[in-house]
């Protein structure tokens, strides 16, 4: 099927096309995100800054008078079967099913049955692997779907707890938790602080004024499994693990990188002699410090310090963490020489994916001519672009 606009109605057609008449599906929704600013520190204790966007992935969901379980996507070909009673476990040849296993495997280890079986249906207006987290807007999604229509009361941060889970021990990918949890716990109209040491999140208003943020998608192909992603976390660990057993007393204890202040990592650098784990390091600790800085500007209404923090993490993310690459730098680079742009980063895993701009709403559009102008030129292909604003984290509609 030509991929088009995802509705409700269209939705329940295509559902009823393939599964039959009888009574509607429940049709629910699962935003993508962006990550203003905090980034690879999630997993290193700090605090993050992510907000709902409105690109949505739908799910349509209806139980069965028997256990099977049965998957389609409304723009990809194939269908995926399974039963209640199946030892889920993770096939290269299930493709996006995985993702969806993985949740129902997670579900199983917590104690959670199934009285019966299912029929859903996926799709996304969620570019795939872009950097905005379109696997775990499958993985929330799919998760609040299956929790409403069986009444297992779910809570939202037991939704993202559980997406992190099925990351963890179902697709071998050891993500944090920044991802899954604004999915499933975003409002409209603001970001989350989100300390990623204690799960606890406060809520800021997104106050964004005549500007708005544009996602530049690469279109640079990648997997966050196949990625670099699990070895920057390892090299952390190990940064981590050499500053505990260091001279410095302050370190002893240290439960996480990100609880390191600047001043400290000045301090106690010198236990660290490899130059690629002290990069890291620096990253997770000067990055955690930006966020913070990030947050006081925008509950000031400087937008201009907010700009000038985002453009500082994209340096960190690409002189210290080394995660950004050829097509997000020239994506930001173009971006930060356009009239009307403030700021601009990668956002997501890297390598590849998706960057941000913060862009004055007038300019959008020459912003993007110029920027893919350029992006075209060095490259050798085009970029993808559009302007967002922010939702609710999944929901049904």
């Amino acid at each position: 099927m030509e991929k088009t606009t995802v509705t409700k109605e269209l939705m329940t057609t295509s559902f009823k096309k393939i599964y039959g008449e009888g009574e509607n599906p429940r049709v629910f929704a699962s935003p993508a995100r962006i990550n203003v600013i905090g980034e690879h520190i999630d997993y290193n204790g700090g605090f993050v800054f992510p907000a709902c966007i409105d690109k949505y992935l739908y799910v349509a969901i209806r139980k069965r008078d028997d256990n099977k379980i049965t998957y389609n996507d409304l723009f990809f070909p194939g269908t995926f079967s399974f039963t209640t009673d199946t030892d889920f476990v993770f096939d290269k040849a299930n493709d996006y099913a995985n993702y969806l296993n993985g949740i129902l495997c997670t579900m199983k280890r917590r104690g959670i049955s199934f009285p019966c079986g299912f029929d859903c249906l996926i799709a996304s207006n969620v570019p795939p692997a872009g950097g905005i987290s379109s696997s775990s807007a499958l993985e929330c999604g799919f998760a609040w779907a299956v929790s409403e229509t069986f009444g297992f009361d779910i809570s939202r941060k037991d939704i993202a707890l559980m997406g992190q889970q099925s990351e963890h021990e179902f697709m071998n990918v050891n993500c944090g938790i920044m991802d899954q949890y604004i999915i499933a716990t975003g409002k409209k109209n603001t970001a989350e602080m989100l300390d990623c040491a204690k799960i606890e999140h406060t809520y800021v208003p997104l106050n964004l004024h005549d500007y708005k943020f544009v996602v530049m998608n690469t279109c640079k192909q990648r997997r966050l499994a196949d990625s670099k992603y699990n070895e920057r976390r390892s090299e952390c660990e190990k940064g981590l693990e050499i500053l505990r057993k260091s001279d410095f007393d302050f370190c002893k204890n240290l439960s996480d990188l990100c609880s390191l202040t600047m001043d400290q990592f000045e301090i106690c650098k010198s236990a660290i002699s490899d130059p690629v784990i002290l990069k890291r390091v620096r990253h997770c600790v000067s990055e955690n410090e930006r966020v913070k800085k990030c947050v006081e500007a925008l509950k000031n209404d400087d937008l201009i310090s907010v700009g000038k923090y985002l453009c500082a993490s994209h340096m960190s993310l690409k002189d210290d963490y080394e995660s950004t690459g050829i097509e997000l730098d020239t994506l930001q680079a173009a971006a930060m020489k356009q009239d009307g742009c403030i700021g601009a980063r990668m956002t997501g895993a890297g390598f590849g994916g998706c960057a941000i701009a913060l862009v004055k709403d007038d300019f959008v559009e020459s912003f993007i001519n110029g920027v893919q102008k350029e992006y075209t030129a060095v490259v050798g292909y085009e970029a993808a672009f559009f302007g967002c604003g922010s939702s609710d984290g999944v929901m049904e509609i």
